[in-house]
């Protein structure tokens, strides 16, 4: 592993800082805006941070692009600095707040708390998304009979991760537990998540696969050694997973 934990152009606190704004925006008002449209909460990297998949009759979308809220839809986009999740909020329309009934939040709703984003640190998790994203692009690619999952990045842990074969690969920028990213492999549950506050299954595509549990880990098989993915723990952030004990598939 090779620690996130700053540069000479950014500080390990200024890291430390971004991530958790990035993480509160992301809890906040992605995944509540993209739950309350879709029952789904599992949003994706992309260049200069991480988005919503494109959702509504607009084909509108959530973003975050650096120290910049992006809120796009038809022919329009729209760009806010991010300063608080009250603003943010209000800028795209929504009303900020974790899904209810769908994981414990690993951040605090503080309204009008400063989001502290440093744009060195914004490009250097953007890239690690980015990297991540592609790692296990690769990875998904050389197992196709073990039926991946695209990658995904889930609010709550606030990492990146395909599912396959019943194992979790994934990349994470740190957390409060473990400064350094880390790539690991865990396997699943057997639980999926709940696609709408009732738990009941939403019609269409089927919602992304359970998170995992955080063991038993696995070593890597033949085809992930190699790779970077550890069988290292990472702890459950506050609050534990975000499966619910009452999921059904």
């Amino acid at each position: 592993m090779t620690a996130l934990t700053g540069s000479a152009d950014c500080a390990s606190a200024s890291l430390a800082a971004t991530r958790a704004g990035w993480h509160r925006v992301a809890e906040h008002i992605r995944a509540a805006a993209l739950y309350r449209a879709t029952g789904q909460i599992g949003l994706v990297p992309s260049p200069g941070g991480f988005r919503t998949p494109s959702f509504g009759t607009d084909a509108g979308f959530l973003a975050v692009d650096g120290t910049k809220l992006v809120v796009g839809g038809g022919a329009s986009t729209r760009r806010t600095p991010l300063s608080t999740v009250r603003a943010a909020a209000e800028f795209a329309g929504i009303t900020p707040g974790a899904p209810a009934g769908v994981y414990e939040p690993a951040t605090p709703l503080d309204l009008d708390a400063p989001l502290l984003i440093e744009p060195g640190a914004a490009r250097l998790l953007a890239q690690w998304y980015g990297l991540g994203a592609q790692a296990l692009s690769r990875l998904a690619a050389d197992i196709p009979g073990d039926q991946p999952t695209a990658p995904v990045l889930w609010p709550e842990h606030f990492d990146v991760d395909i599912t396959a074969a019943a194992i979790n690969y994934g990349a994470s920028p740190g957390d409060g537990h473990i400064a350094d990213r880390t790539c690991t492999s865990a396997r699943t549950t057997g639980r999926r998540r709940p696609t709408r506050r009732s738990g009941t299954p939403r019609s269409g595509p089927p919602a992304p696969p359970a998170r995992p549990a955080p063991w038993p880990r696995r070593r890597p098989s033949s085809v992930t050694a190699g790779r970077g993915f550890s069988p290292m723990p990472r702890p459950p952030p506050p609050g534990g997973h975000h499966e619910s004990p009452s999921a059904t598939t």
